[in-house]
């Protein structure tokens, strides 16, 4: 290999929580070589036991890694990497010496700051980058001249703006130019046009709302796509209408009236809802989930999980069963349960049995299939892509998956609104023709909760 390309090789460093964070690291680095300081080892090592999405994370790489070096014959020329660099192990722990004395030799972080500033000085010629999700350890090694990124290998979407809204406005030009040659065909429900969709204009996915220009917003939905750019548009069923209600419920704004029309079609097999605190998330999936289970038959039960991270301190271990452990995550559900009930709601034990409704923790999904099941996943925001497909991949005949989240409440360490399981399913799923996705705007908790969204 000549000077030149070894040059335009890049080296990373990998600290511990990028390995935790994905276990498939090493194969997104291309034909860049890669540093494992041991320190990593030492702290996977560490965390390796237990039976939760971290120990298994640790585990899987650890076999990766294990396979690696196995079939390398030379460690230190390196272990040959998918995409065409290579890995090495690095083992000098005289490199701690390299640190300033203002550094402690003893912590993990500095170790691995250490590793890479030696390496820096091994090749000065070549572009050495320390790559962590810890954003301190980031800006240590910058305040050190070190080159520092977070992983972004795992970024679902490059721009937040870019995430399916599942709805969008036609203004009056572009929807007179539709009427040009629009198709009219009856439909149960009210109007089906089929119009030819502007070659300016990103085609709309299936089971994505348009929202007609005019002072009623007139609201059609995309039930089809077919060649040369037609667009098959339905009227939608108006749960804003008291006749329509469903279990006492009604849409309270468009949004949760496009959210209602996606719940209420039996032909979606995954529906993804994203929205603000006081949006209406979780009242319109029960609300949905309890009339198609015990007014229609269509579903033997409704189970509800959530991730069960902490919004802030731990309150450490908790007494008794599974469902007295889970009561205190499970009180967005109980309240809107005691809501939809109304005086019924004395005793919830009692009545999470009348009507069919399991609460159960995240980990009990992996080995269970799940048939005739209405699956409420709630703060999805919180679950990793891996926790995320572990559980849609869970689900058998005859199933629903309704995905609840928000982005703007992510509480898991090293997840963001680019990484997690939430947007990752929205990205994947979108044009699918059984799921169908809608983001929520308006609060309609109470005008205290809105405002509180919009100034605090």
């Amino acid at each position: 290999m000549s000077d030149n390309e070894m040059a335009e090789r890049k080296i990373y460093i990998l600290d511990t929580n990028v390995l935790i964070h994905d276990p498939n690291a090493l194969k997104r680095f291309d034909e860049h070589d890669v540093v494992l300081p041991i320190v990593v080892l030492e702290e996977m090592d560490n965390v390796k036991k237990g039976l939760d999405e971290l120990a298994r994370n640790v585990r899987d790489a650890s076999r990766q890694l294990d396979e690696l070096s196995e079939s390398c014959d030379d460690l230190e020329q390196g272990c040959p990497l998918p995409g065409g660099g290579r890995l090495f192990f690095e083992m000098n722990h005289q490199s701690l010496a390299i640190l300033p004395e203002s550094l402690a030799r003893s912590g993990g972080d500095n170790r691995i700051i250490a590793v890479a500033m030696s390496v820096q000085k091994q090749h000065p010629g070549r572009q050495v980058i320390l790559v962590s999700k810890d954003i301190n350890l980031r800006i240590k090694a910058r305040a050190l001249g070190l080159r520092t990124e977070d992983y972004r290998s795992d970024r679902v979407v490059s721009d937040l703006s870019v995430l399916p809204s599942g709805k969008l406005r036609l203004d009056a030009d572009v929807w007179a130019a539709m009427g040009a040659d629009m198709q009219v065909l009856e439909h149960a429900h009210g109007n089906h046009f089929v119009v030819t969709w502007p070659e300016a204009m990103a085609l709309p996915f299936i089971h994505s709302f348009v929202v007609l220009p005019g002072e009623r917003e007139i609201v059609m939905r995309c039930t089809a796509l077919d060649e040369g750019r037609r667009v098959h548009l339905q009227d939608v069923i108006s749960y804003r209408q008291e006749r329509n209600a469903i279990w006492g419920i009604q849409a309270k704004n468009p949004e949760q009236n496009m959210a209602m029309n996606l719940l209420m079609d039996a032909d979606l097999d995954l529906v993804a809802m994203m929205g603000l605190a006081g949006s209406g998330k979780t009242l319109l999936a029960l609300a949905c989930g309890l009339h198609q289970t015990l007014d229609m038959g269509l579903y033997d039960k409704i189970l509800v999980t959530r991730a069960t991270v902490p919004m802030g301190h731990d309150i450490g271990f908790l007494p008794g069963t599974e469902r007295e452990k889970l009561e205190p995550w499970m009180g967005a559900i109980t309240d809107n349960l005691a809501l939809l009930l109304g005086d019924e709601a004395a005793n919830i034990a009692d009545i999470l049995g009348q009507h069919r409704i399991e609460i159960a923790a995240l980990s009990f999904a992996r080995g269970r299939t799940f048939t005739k099941t209405w699956l409420i996943v709630d703060e999805a925001q919180n679950l990793t892509p891996h926790e995320m497909k572990t559980i849609i991949t869970r689900m058998g005949e005859d199933s629903k998956i309704i995905i609840l989240g928000n982005n703007a409440q992510i509480d898991t360490p090293y997840l963001t609104a680019y990484t997690n399981g939430l947007t990752r399913a929205v990205t994947a799923f979108a044009g699918w023709e059984h799921a169908g996705h809608i983001a929520l705007k308006a609060g309609e908790r109470s005008r205290l909760a809105s405002k509180a969204v919009e100034v605090l």
